[in-house]
């Protein structure tokens, strides 16, 4: 195997490594995928100003997120089917955050469950991201469940009422377990790394859900449920019910829109991610670190404003940091680490995001991650 140098390099071992229909499920966006592109070609137009003769020395990218200690401003993205890029994923992936000193959110839709990913890491707190489904007992025994594992955070993502298409999954069959078709069959027989691991793991379901909602005993009807379950009825008002329910920190994932920017304010959240789930709902919508200064214009001194989409490298870390987030989410990063060489390709795209952001940040003549701000850019490349 050749050095890794790149999260691009993890990508192209993830690809070799994982089967197809789990590959292309991390691997798209909706309809064109024009707004999954934009999100990270975006970040190139950006241009850094580079700064010399300024003691570099006692440099450190520790920051806080939502008033949690982290090793960089960046966490790990909820995303779902995390168990199906690699066997356990969610834990390994739970793992090496905690190892490396970022947070890790564990999504709804995960292949391991709250009380698995509580075990795997010896109950190290986590964030867990929530979806609002019709079922509201269960997204109430959900809610309990996370207080009882300990987390830290609530993670409301209000972006994803109804499923955007995806036609590389309409096209794949994308299911979990995979079903057992004669071209899934012969992609998975190419992918014999993977298979062991799935052969050794029990944790092959979408384990928040089954056997913990009535009627919801397979994949069979699991499938029909989750259906039927997002709730598109989903509203401001459900925002307040599931913060007095939660009660702890609560992030608001999925705001792309100054007006939904102030409704968050008003929400009594504590930090909301500019998202458009990254490029997998509306296509055609702005980028990310497009929509990012505008959002910290209109609520920055009031909320804290983190964001996702299209974050590949230390660089893109810094210059979201720059334009005014508080934090960064890595989903496809740390998820190509993870189809590439499990618990060690997570931590190994955590160490090449953690010294790019150092390296770069000390070209642009700054020590401290909280020095920065868009002085360290060109005038002229950034939105504003």
């Amino acid at each position: 195997m050749s050095v890794i140098t790149t999260i691009e390099d993890l990508r192209v071992l993830a690809q070799k490594r994982v089967p197809r229909m789990f590959y292309d499920y991390a691997d798209s966006g909706s309809w064109t995928e024009s707004t999954y592109k934009a999100n990270e070609t975006d970040f190139q137009k950006i241009k850094f100003r580079q700064r010399v003769a300024v003691n570099l020395e006692g440099r450190t990218t520790r920051s806080q997120m939502i008033g949690q200690n982290v090793a960089m401003p960046v966490a790990i993205a909820p995303t779902g089917l995390t168990g199906m890029q690699h066997a356990n994923g969610e834990i390994l992936a739970a793992r090496a955050a905690k190892d490396f000193g970022i947070p890790f959110t564990l999504s709804t839709m995960s292949i391991c469950s709250i009380e698995a990913v509580s075990a795997g890491t010896q109950g190290h707190p986590f964030w867990f991201q929530l979806y609002v489904m019709k079922d509201r007992a269960f997204i109430e025994s959900l809610i309990d469940r996370a207080k009882a594992a300990k987390c830290s955070a609530l993670v409301l993502t209000l972006d994803l009422q109804i499923l955007g298409q995806r036609h590389k999954d309409l096209k794949n069959g994308l299911s979990a377990p995979p079903k057992l078709t004669i071209a899934n069959i012969i992609n998975m027989m190419t992918k014999p790394r993977w298979c062991l691991g799935m052969l050794g793991t029990k944790h092959r379901e979408f384990g928040n859900i089954v056997g913990h909602v009535k009627g919801v005993d397979d994949m069979g009807s699991l499938s029909d449920w989750t259906a039927k379950q997002f709730d598109p009825a989903l509203n401001w008002d459900d925002v307040e019910w599931v913060k007095k329910k939660w009660g702890g920190k609560l992030i608001l994932k999925g705001i792309q829109d100054t007006e939904d920017a102030r409704l968050a304010v008003n929400s009594g959240a504590d930090a909301l991610i500019v998202s458009n789930h990254g490029g997998r709902q509306l296509d055609g919508a702005e980028s990310s670190i497009e929509s990012l200064p505008r959002i910290v214009d209109a609520v920055g001194s009031q909320i804290e404003v983190h964001m996702d989409g299209g974050v590949r490298s230390g660089q893109d870390v810094l210059k979201a940091v720059a334009l005014g987030a508080k934090g960064t989410y890595i989903g496809r990063s740390f998820l190509y680490g993870l189809g590439a060489m499990g618990q060690a390709g997570v931590s190994k795209a955590l160490q090449l995001i953690h010294n790019e952001l150092d390296l770069t940040m000390a070209f642009c003549g700054k020590t401290a991650i909280d020095q920065v701000d868009s002085s360290i850019l060109l005038p002229g490349t950034f939105p504003k």
